[in-house]
């Protein structure tokens, strides 16, 4: 028999003062027992209304008939039901100050109705059998900033879809199977999955959400979601959630004037409203709604074992005046565009959540020079794990963009993000904002011929791998999909039977399985003690060289590449120290799409100075070509 839940004054309290971390296992519903009796407890906080009512299956939507008892000065309203079991579709009747009735969905439930219905329907967590317990042991015992991480971003309903069918959405369960059958040949460390808090509109991505604490009915129910995870972690591959503070939706039976009154977002509408996007922004400096959001961080990670959160849209949170015109924004109280409450909120979330999950990451999608948005918990930082680097993909997509023949006046572009790369801890990203609103897919932003686009992009991402950076790539984007990424379709997997595709493929599968295999790829990526330049001047000829050091003295190795139409005769390329250099990845292989044009496997290098450096090897450098050796 289930537990006896109820709200003591206790919970009221700690939600009152923003730090009931556990929150969601009173608030929403969930199975409970009284009296001998098993049924469901609801409980929802709405400060303002002058009664509530749970309405719903279990009762015929009847508006009197089950109407919920006020704990105390709050707000919050409790009820338990019996007889009401799981996977029953209900609301919250809320009746407001001036008589007004409001059908609301739950903000806390586990569960929705699937769209376009709006219901919360009720759920039952407890019972999963986890196999992930080795996996979450070690998760907290690492240094997440020497370990390789190499994320696929991936939206669930549009990876793969069934070929028959109304909607033609995997479920969680058979995602899973095909998932994880990809990324352990492709030998990614994550995966990132967009758009799983449940949301109404699937043109929004899953950014505007309405069910913080409830999976996507799309693709099945909680339970399929954790056998996600489950299985994902037995595979050794992390999960990483978009979640999105930033704003909300503003659809009726959302949390917008919740209890008629602005309760979840800030009632100045300067404050409260994003005019770009026509959504709601929450209330930062309201002590329940801090509550809500950070208690929402650990409901995932400690309900469906989710082992890390890419926040969205952290600019629009920390300036005021984001996206807003003179008048549309209201200063704090120095004057100043700063929004004070979102800054404390960061702070707080991540002491709580990283001071005692040390592993979970926690990753701003930041796209300003605001400082310190990483760092340790306790200091003058936001304190999140790590940033977007989003000045690097601003830069690296631009140049990629050009013609060759403009390439060597941007050539700088390129080597501008290590002059700030020890300013945070980053991550590169190539995500799926690149890739849509006529921006085009990574392979044709790149310039040439359709072999030419090919070989720019093999070229490209080896400049990224060999970077310094953790590292994301958006799905498709590995094989070269052709067309911009689209929620209402499937990735064209047909490609895969097509020569520069299944090459491209190949190349970003060895990228990985290389990138993996050599710390010095990823231990030292916030420090020069793991990255030196070569020749980062060489604009003449649009090519860059420099090498990746791991700690103690491991293998390091030597990226050389030609962003150029041009075969470089003879090409001297500086190199630290006089000894033999091994041929570990071309991307110019015949295997990857190339022309095969052949490298010698082994260099020896000569007391021959080049560019600041006493020793150097020659070799020819073949059209759009990176090179790595091992030395």
């Amino acid at each position: 028999m289930a537990d006896r839940i109820f709200i003591s004054e206790d919970d009221q309290y700690l939600f009152a003062q923003g730090t009931h971390y556990d929150i969601y296992k009173k608030l929403g519903a969930h199975p409970s027992a009284e009296d001998g009796r098993e049924g469901t407890f609801f409980a929802v906080w709405a400060p303002n209304a002058a009664c509530v009512h749970v309405v719903g299956d279990f009762n015929g939507w009847n508006e009197e008939s089950h109407p919920m008892e006020k704990c105390g000065p709050g707000g919050i309203y409790q009820l338990f039901v019996p007889g009401v079991g799981t996977g029953v579709l209900y609301k919250y009747l809320i009746t407001t100050a001036e008589g007004n009735k409001l059908y609301k969905a739950d903000p806390f439930a586990n569960a929705a109705e699937y769209r376009p219905g709006t219901a919360s329907v009720t759920a039952d967590l407890s019972g999963f059998d986890w196999e992930d317990e080795k996996w979450m042991e070690q998760r907290d015992q690492k240094d997440v900033y020497r370990e390789p991480l190499a994320i696929y971003e991936c939206h669930i309903g549009s990876f793969m879809k069934h070929p028959n069918g109304t909607e033609g959405f995997y479920n969680y369960r058979e995602f899973a199977d095909r998932i994880v059958e990809y990324l352990k040949e492709m030998r990614y460390t994550h995966i990132e999955l967009m758009g799983i808090a449940e949301h109404p509109f699937d043109g929004s991505w899953g950014y505007q959400v309405t069910g913080y604490y409830a999976p996507t009915s799309r693709y099945g129910t909680p339970k399929d979601f954790m056998y996600l995870v489950n299985k994902l972690h037995r595979n050794k591959i992390g999960v990483i959630l978009d979640w999105v503070p930033a704003h909300f939706a503003t659809d009726a039976h959302g949390l917008g004037c919740f209890d008629g009154q602005c309760i979840y977002e800030h009632p100045d509408p300067r404050r409260g409203e994003h005019p770009d996007w026509g959504t709601k922004i929450f209330n930062y400096g309201k002590t329940e709604v801090k509550n809500f959001l950070i208690a929402n961080v650990l409901f995932w990670l400690r309900e469906f074992h989710v082992d890390g959160i890419r926040v969205d849209a952290v600019a629009s949170m920390l300036y005021l005046d984001y996206g807003k015109k003179d008048g549309q924004w209201l200063p704090n109280i120095y004057g100043g565009n700063k929004n004070l409450e979102a800054i404390e909120f960061f702070k707080h979330m991540n002491s709580v959540v990283r001071g005692t999950y040390p592993g979970f990451l926690t990753i701003a999608e930041e796209s300003t020079a605001w400082p310190q948005v990483t760092g340790e918990i306790g200091t003058d930082s936001l304190g999140f794990t790590f940033k977007w680097n989003m000045g690097w993909m601003h830069d690296f997509c631009e140049y990629m963009k050009l013609d060759p023949i403009y390439r060597k006046g941007n050539h700088y572009a390129l080597t501008f993000a290590m002059s700030y790369n020890e300013s945070e801890k980053y991550i590169l990203p190539l995500s799926h904002d690149e890739v849509v609103h006529l921006k085009c897919s990574m392979v044709n932003k790149m310039p040439g011929y359709q072999v030419d686009k090919y070989a720019n992009l093999r070229a490209a991402y080896t400049y990224m791998f060999g970077h310094a950076g953790k590292k994301l790539l958006f799905m498709g984007q590995d094989f070269g999909q052709e067309r911009e990424w689209s929620e209402e379709r499937e990735l064209d997997w047909f490609l895969l039977g097509e020569k520069n595709n299944m090459g491209l493929h190949a190349y970003v599968r060895d990228l990985l399985k290389l990138y993996r295999k050599y710390p010095c790829m990823y231990q030292l990526d916030d420090s020069w003690a793991g990255f030196e330049w070569m020749n980062a001047d060489d604009c003449d000829r649009s090519t860059y060289s420099w090498v990746r050091r791991a700690e103690n003295g491991r293998s390091s190795l030597l990226f050389v590449v030609n962003m150029t139409p041009m075969k470089w005769e003879n090409y001297r390329v500086p190199v630290p120290k006089k000894k033999k250099y091994k041929l570990v990845l071309c991307s110019d292989d015949a295997c990857y799409g190339g022309n095969g044009n052949s490298l010698p496997q082994e260099l020896t290098a000569e007391k021959e100075p080049c560019h600041f450096h006493d020793a150097s090897v020659c070799f020819d450098l073949p059209p759009y070509t990176a090179v790595v050796y091992r030395f």
